[in-house]
Order: structure tokens, then sequence, then C-alpha cells
């Protein structure tokens, strides 16, 4: 959807301006070189601000926000479907049983058959690591919680660092463009003596670095930070139900238990009903 707000922003914005009678010859006379002023200072600060490694996830962030929409109902429902199943496996055949499914997921006969699932490389070594320590290890149910509960933190955390630095370009490009501006009216005062068309239209390019400022900051670079912000929360709810379900199964809670506490853990809107994820695992038994 976010290709679609940008249009949406452009055409009310531009549109109302030529509907109203203004002439847009002016604004694309005077964009190019305003934008090579306001973006290319900002785009030095955010390079002098950010380590390469910041600055490449940010950029990769911001274009998967034009198009991310977050797990929706039908990736939970494969996610809860693949515990189950693991978990069932677990069970049944002990520790031995379900090693060979998480040393190996990409060979794994359960894991492939989730490429859902398998497409979230953060999500699998989260949960694949988590079977293996808590294999090889004694470890209670805190702490199990509490190792799960630091790993979320860490995955996320630069990829926060990343979003906080797209804000930061946007709460500049304001400032930016009255830099923009600024220049254009240093610039029309070398022009004083030429006459008031040619002063109107220096003073008006100059005006469309402040507009361009402004837009920028609040109409693209700011709502892209907001939706990155939005996809990293997203995300972190999807490893949050993994989280509810390996706690639970340390606790020595029975497969289907562990789902529904993994299940109760989704946003309403994104919560497989209790009745699909029923039929869900009664055709995992079936198979079995």
């Amino acid at each position: 959807m976010g290709f679609v707000g940008i249009i949406v922003v452009f055409a009310m914005v531009f549109g109302g301006f030529v509907i109203a009678g203004g002439n847009m010859s002016i604004i694309l006379k005077a964009a190019p070189i305003e934008m090579m002023i306001i973006g290319g200072a900002a785009l030095g600060a955010y390079i002098i601000a950010n380590p390469m490694k910041i600055i490449k996830m940010g950029i990769t962030l911001s274009i998967k926000s034009m198009t991310a929409k977050g797990p929706q109902k039908p990736d939970y429902l494969e996610l809860l479907q693949l515990l189950f199943q693991l978990f069932q496996v677990f069970r049944k055949e002990g520790p031995q049983g379900v090693e060979k499914h998480i040393e190996n997921p990409q060979q794994s006969e359960i894991f492939k058959a989730y490429p859902g699932f398998m497409k979230n490389h953060h999500a699998v070594h989260f949960l694949c690591d988590t079977m293996k320590i808590t294999l090889s290890a004694e470890l209670s149910p805190y702490d199990v919680d509490d190792l799960l509960g630091n790993d979320i933190k860490a995955i996320h955390s630069e990829e926060h660092l990343a979003q906080h630095a797209v804000q930061a370009v946007a709460d500049g490009f304001p400032g930016l463009g009255i830099v923009a501006a600024v220049l254009g009216i240093v610039k029309t005062m070398g022009h004083l003596t030429e006459g008031v068309e040619k002063i109107g239209a220096l003073v008006a390019g100059a005006l469309v670095g402040t507009m361009l400022g402004v837009f920028g900051a609040y109409g693209m670079i700011g709502p892209t930070a907001t939706k990155m912000a939005a996809d990293i929360e997203a995300e972190g709810r999807y490893l949050e139900a993994i989280r509810q379900a390996m706690v639970a199964l340390q606790r020595g809670a029975p497969p289907l238990v562990c789902v529904e506490y993994a299940r109760r853990s989704i946003m309403p809107e994104e919560r497989p009903t209790f009745e699909e994820m029923d039929q869900s695992t009664k055709n995992i038994k079936k198979a079995a």
C-alpha cells in the first residue's frame, strides 16, 4: 500500500495546486536543483550519522516498507501448524526424532511443507536454535522465556536503529528546505536590477525549496519511517508467538496447548480462530 499512498499524496498536493491555478512549470524548473541541495545534504548527514550497516539496512527497510504487509492470518496459521507438527514429533519420538529436522530445516520434510515460514530467516533460526539448546541443556521455562526475550530484542535492535536513522532524516528535511530557500534568496539578491518578473521567478524558485523540504518530511520520509516501525513490530509479534509456544513446551504442556498459547498471543485481526486451528491439527494428525 505504500506506493498507493505516494500516488495519493502527490495527486492531492499537486493536483490541488493546479486546480487552484498554480503553474507547475515553476515547480518543475526549480525542483531538480532544490532537491539536489536538500536531498544531497540529507544523504550526506545520513552517511555522517550512521555506520554503513545501518545505512544499508535503512535503505533496504525503506524499500520493503512500500510493499510489506507484515505477517497475516494465513502466515500465522501456517506457523501454528508447523509448531504443532514439530511438537507432535517431539512428543512421540523424543529429542532424536526432532533433532534431524532442526539441524537442517532446509532438508526437513516438515519445514519444507511450510514455505512461508522458511522465507523468514529470523524465525527459522529463532525456532531451531532454541530447540537445539533446550535439547542439549536443562533449562527451566523461565530460562527459555528470558533467552527468547533477549533474542527478540537483539534481532530487532539494529532494525530500530535503522528506523530511527530514517526518522532523523525526515526531521531534518524541513530545515534543509529552508537552507535551499535561503540560498535561493541569496541568488535573488544578485538580480535586483533585472525587474519584477525576474525577481518573482527567482523568489518562487526559492520557495519551492521550503515546500519540498516540508513535503518530503511529512508526506514521504516521515510516513516511511513510521511504516518501518510498524513492520518491525509486526515481525516481533510473529517471533513472540513462537516464544509463547516454546515456553509452554518447556513447561511440559501438550502440543495442542503449546500452540494455543501461541495463538492467544496473536492480535485478534490476525489470529486464526479456534475452529480453524482445531481443523488444521486434526488434518495433521490424520496425515501422520
